[in-house]
């Protein structure tokens, strides 16, 4: 059975919603963003959450009010309500909801809509109530927002490190039909993107990995077990709280920034490696090599990777390609 209900919205709202969607990699066959399918993970992994944080503090508003012998059982529950509902919201986006999303709603989320319908909207209405459930998720911090959304799969991967299971799973950043089969270790959150990954070894190849948790699809976890191994522990553990975006190890690094190049650097903070020191223009970094690589190459003839040799060369094939590929197009055809 499938239902459709019409929440509205104010419009910054719907944009963070449509911005967590991408993000988290909700995506239709013709790659644009599934929001509804994004909204109804929302639903059914915040529901029950938010549901108590409102009923803790509703109770909480309402033994104020009875301490108070002035103020009768009844009209305490009601000025209770009124606060709850009235005042006590998110002032973020308190502007006019003036943006309509289509909300399609089948199996678990359907069984939450309807639990909201039957149960809770007092004098809301249920487009208000889903409306301030909405904007009670926004007000967390993107990574635990990651974790609301994919709660299954970060309880799967928490039980699978804490019994040594090797696990495997696709990646929607990876070509389709590959699957992994890795030794998990560890789940840290990125201090810039706010996302949370899982650094592991490769089961067979034995090298450290990282994936971005919003990115597993089709986790399952084996009967296989492994015996952690110390060392891999202890790196993947300093990578964690340095960069756990990339799980190579670091290399000494120098990049040539023109004028231009330091103006963007100051700018463009995503992902930006730390500076060991620096010698006029040019830049000395400690870094993880291929994070480095990816980093730079948004600068383009603004940042010259000089050392380590393997960087510098990479970076000239990654423009070659690039300039072979404009010589290729005609833009009159």
């Amino acid at each position: 059975m499938t239902e459709k209900y019409k929440i509205y919205v104010p419009e910054e709202m719907r944009s963070r919603l449509m911005n967590d969607a991408e993000l988290f990699d909700f995506a239709k066959k013709d790659g644009s963003v599934n929001l509804n399918a994004f909204l109804k993970e929302l639903l059914v992994n915040y529901f029950e959450e938010y549901r108590e944080k409102k009923a803790q503090f509703h109770e909480a508003i309402l033994a104020d009010l009875n301490a108070f012998p002035s103020i009768s059982a009844r009209d305490a529950k009601a000025i209770a309500e009124r606060i709850l509902n009235t005042y006590a919201k998110n002032q973020e986006f308190a502007a006019e909801r003036d943006c309509a999303i289509t909300l399609t709603v089948s199996g678990r989320s359907l069984d939450v809509m309807n639990a909201i319908e039957n149960n809770l909207l007092g004098e809301v209405s249920l487009s208000q109530y889903v409306n301030d459930l909405f904007a009670s998720y926004l007000s967390i911090a993107r990574s635990q927002r990651e974790r609301i959304i994919f709660r299954e799969n970060f309880e799967t991967l928490e039980a699978a490190m804490r019994r040594n299971n090797v696990i495997t799973f696709t990646s929607t950043s990876a070509i389709p039909g590959t699957v992994f089969a890795v030794k998990p270790y560890v789940i840290a959150a990125s201090k810039e993107e706010q996302c949370n990954y899982l650094l592991c070894q490769d089961r067979a190849a034995r090298f450290m990995r990282t994936f971005r948790i919003s990115r597993i699809r089709a986790l399952y976890v084996t009967q296989d077990t492994f015996r952690p191994d110390v060392k891999t522990m202890k790196e993947l553990k300093e990578i964690a709280i340095r960069n756990p975006q990339s799980a190579s190890k670091n290399a000494e690094a120098t990049v040539l920034l023109t004028e231009r190049g330091i103006q963007k650097f100051r700018v463009i903070v995503k992902n930006r490696p730390e500076v060991l020191s620096r010698d006029g223009n040019v830049y000395h970094f400690n870094w993880p090599r291929h994070q480095l690589e990816d980093y730079f190459s948004r600068f383009g003839k603004d940042a010259i990777i000089l050392t380590p040799k393997d960087s510098h060369e990479s970076m000239k094939g990654f423009f070659r390609e690039a300039l072979a590929a404009y010589h290729s197009m005609d833009p009159r055809e």
